[in-house]
């Protein structure tokens, strides 16, 4: 039969004809008995024998105590001849306890002897003990102690086989786990000389051999070199096989390269290690003794399981490669960067370095407009750019999308410089395309930072610099990091509030001017901390919007409003409505319909009695996906007011498209017309704009008498301010319900 590739090829070396027994191992048996005589007469039985091919070394121990303090000395004892009787009646049977449960000699075998049969009997004996065999002295004779001897050394040496397989099978799995991480063929292959030599029980002096890369016929000697070497051997790394001025080490790395197969002498051990039919290496291990017999199926074990991860090194090249590299840009990519300024910091080259990060201006329009191979070769021309038009030494890497980073000297890393590439425009399929960039911008060594703090500071920067408008460029500040820290601690906070209810409704009612009835109320967020303190609605509103909080608030607060207006309802004021702030995020949020539909449902309450407050803002991102939500609202009976109107993104066209019932003036106008100043003017021409829409004029912010009337003779309908009332808890709100309609009863 032809043996395969991983099969072991074990050779006779001519030296071994020669050895003398002297230098065999010997088998070690300890005899412990307290009769002179009885050690006389087994040492005499026993000299000059060998039991499987090995002779004996006898050791000798006169009592129970002595024996204990000798296996405690000594080491690898195959058999224990043990009397039964000797300081006392049962000191060999208590000697046995000691020798399995404290000494945790398990594979030793234990021959139990004894003079008197009556003192022991043999079956409770065996039951009752850890020990392989029961004699009486006057069974013993030379032939039977022989055979006895020659059973219990073959047990011992099979423990001992099961035990080697079982560390060998233990080291083959953590050697995997550990070539699973290696870096590269070299790192691997030095790895591979340890675990043989580990798995052999020989130090670690060895070579491995593989072809050369440049091989174009990897069987002759000249393509084979040493990629790895350990102890005296190390001075043969790199080094050409053929060169290796010693026939022990080439002879049989040679022929294991060349017949693709295991070699085994008695003083070395030549693995194969086949990555694909074609490739493979070699790994010779030398021994300055002879090389115990190892189990040929282990060995077969170590190389198919160790081969496979050779196999796998070039796919884990591979995968780290993925892991540090942008294969789109063949730039190093966000992880790849974080490890750099961790390296740079860690050295304490990070003085005088500047991070720039760096995002293209409207590169999803482009993507859009002229379709994905575009922005492609858009961004590959911007890669070439930065690499050209930086110095040699800037760190340039992909951090996601159309983002950038670079890294190196402040005087040659800074605004200018990196603006520069983008100076002239981009030539793309023949056709010229400027593009700007927005930057954020770190100096390195300001702090005790982490290359990923560093880079948060630097898309802190960005994102202010993306806010200013195209082609902006702002550098991290202590005072920027404390903003966004506060904002960060602030929205952490306001989670909590949220979930531990510090959050609270309160209720400022709307009047109509001509009767001073009251129509409606409008409820308004508020968030009182432990301390007392209440957090200004401008301040946390917008951290909830840009967080998104801002969804889960506006439901909940949805619910306890209509709830609310249920009991003003209940307590004699049925004509009410409640009007509730809908920030833009909620708007556009799917299933915006559902949630007001489920809880005007779950409160029982008519549509008719909700009216969403909008602001100017929902404008930006596009009307028309607003002006359906709306639309579908007012016709489930609910109504729309736009709040704060000539604060924010006015718009004559949009006033007129949105589908709304009431137009409220901010309260900055209002107030003017007591002053008569320029804004006053403005308020007047609302005023006149919203009528001539149809709209329902709400004048907020009326906080006297005097301020009353003007907004009554401009034509306005209804009105919220302090002349009215404050916002009111809910009880304050009722009982302010009862005394204001008794006053205008």
């Amino acid at each position: 039969m032809v043996a395969s590739n991983d099969d072991l090829v074990f050779l006779d070396d001519s030296e071994d004809d020669s050895e003398d027994v002297a230098d065999l191992q010997r088998w070690r048996v300890l005899v412990v008995d307290d009769d002179q005589d009885v050690h006389e007469a087994t040492r005499f039985g026993l000299a000059h024998l060998l039991i499987l091919g090995r002779p004996l070394e006898m050791l000798h121990a006169h009592s129970a105590r002595e024996a204990l303090e000798l296996l405690q000395r000594e080491g690898d004892i195959a058999v224990i001849l043990l009397d039964v009787v000797m300081e006392s009646d049962d000191a060999g049977l208590r000697t046995v306890g000691v020798i399995r449960e404290q000494l945790k000699m398990l594979n030793t075998r234990i021959i139990l002897r004894t003079g008197q049969p009556g003192q022991a009997p043999e079956a409770d004996t065996i039951a009752r003990y850890d020990i392989n065999d029961y004699k009486t002295k006057s069974e013993l004779t030379q032939n039977k102690l022989f055979t006895t001897l020659t059973a219990a050394i073959r047990s011992y040496d099979q423990l001992l086989r099961l035990d080697a397989n079982r560390r060998g099978l233990e080291k083959i799995v953590s050697a995997s786990n550990q070539f699973i991480a290696e870096k590269g063929l070299r790192t691997f292959a030095e790895g591979v000389i340890t675990q043989i030599a580990s798995l052999i029980g020989v130090d670690p002096e060895g070579v491995v051999c593989a072809a050369s890369e440049e091989s174009t016929s990897p069987h002759l000697p000249g393509d084979f070199r040493v990629i790895a070497a350990a102890g005296d051997f190390r001075d043969l790394i790199q080094q050409r096989l053929q060169d290796i001025d010693n026939p022990a080490i080439m002879g049989p790395l040679m022929q294991s390269l060349e017949s693709r197969r295991s070699v085994i002498l008695p003083r070395s051990i030549t693995l194969y290690f086949r990555k694909s039919e074609d490739e493979g290496f070699a790994a010779y291990i030398a021994s300055a003794t002879p090389i115990r017999q190892v189990d040929e199926e282990l060995l077969q074990i170590f190389c198919t399981n160790i081969a496979l991860c050779a196999k796998n090194i070039d796919l884990v090249s591979e995968l780290r490669r993925d892991a540090f590299v942008d294969r789109q840009l063949s730039l190093p990519n966000r992880t790849a960067l974080v490890c750099e300024l961790n390296e740079r910091i860690q050295a304490g080259r990070e003085k005088g370095q500047c991070l720039v990060v760096l995002d293209l201006d409207q590169f999803a329009a482009v993507n859009d407009v002229l379709g994905h191979d575009h922005g492609d070769a858009l961004l590959r021309k911007v890669a070439k750019r930065l690499r050209e038009g930086l110095p040699p030494d800037t760190y340039i890497a992909r951090l996601s999308g159309d983002s950038f980073a670079v890294v190196g000297p402040c005087a040659a890393v800074h605004r200018d410089s990196v603006q520069a590439c983008f100076a002239t425009p981009f030539v793309i399929y023949e056709a010229r395309q400027p593009v700007s960039a927005c930057l954020g911008i770190v100096r390195l060594g300001t702090s005790n930072a982490s290359g990923i703090e560093y880079l948060k500071d630097a898309f802190v920067a960005l994102k202010r610099a993306k806010s200013q408008g195209l082609g902006s460029a702002v550098e991290f500040s202590q005072d920027i990091g404390l903003q966004v820290r506060e904002r960060s601690h602030l929205l952490r906070d306001l989670r909590m509030a949220f979930d531990e209810s510090q959050l609270f409704l309160t209720y400022q009612p709307k009047v109509e001017l001509a009767t001073g009835r009251v129509v409606g109320a409008e409820a308004l967020l508020r968030w009182r901390r432990d301390d007392g303190y209440l957090v200004p609605p401008d301040r946390f509103i917008p951290v909830a919007e840009q967080s998104g909080l801002i969804v889960g608030m506006g439901s909940w607060l949805l619910q306890i409003a209509l709830l609310a207006l249920q009991r003003f309802r209940a307590a004699g004021f049925p004509n009410m409505h409640m009007a509730v702030n809908v920030s833009p995020v909620q708007l556009r949020q799917t299933g915006f319909l559902a949630v007001v539909q489920e809880t005007l449902r779950q409160t029982q309450s008519e549509a008719s009695a909700l009216e969403i407050e909008i602001t100017e803002s929902v404008a930006v991102g596009g009307l028309e996906p607003v002006i359906e939500i709306l639309t579908r609202l007012r016709e489930m009976g609910s109504t729309v007011a736009i709040d704060d109107f000539g604060t924010g993104y006015s718009s004559l066209s949009y006033l007129e498209r949105l589908p709304a019932d009431r137009l409220k003036i901010d309260r900055s106008f209002v107030q003017s017309l007591e002053r008569d100043d320029h804004g006053s003017r403005i308020a007047r021409t609302i005023i006149a704009l919203g009528r001539e829409l149809g709209l329902t004029i709400v004048a907020e912010g009326v906080e006297n008498e005097t301020v009353g009337r003007l907004v009554t003779a401009l034509g306005c309908a209804e009105a919220q301010g302090y002349h009215y009332g404050r916002p009111m808890s809910e009880e304050q709100f009722l009982e302010w319900l009862q005394v204001h309609q008794k006053e205008i009863a």
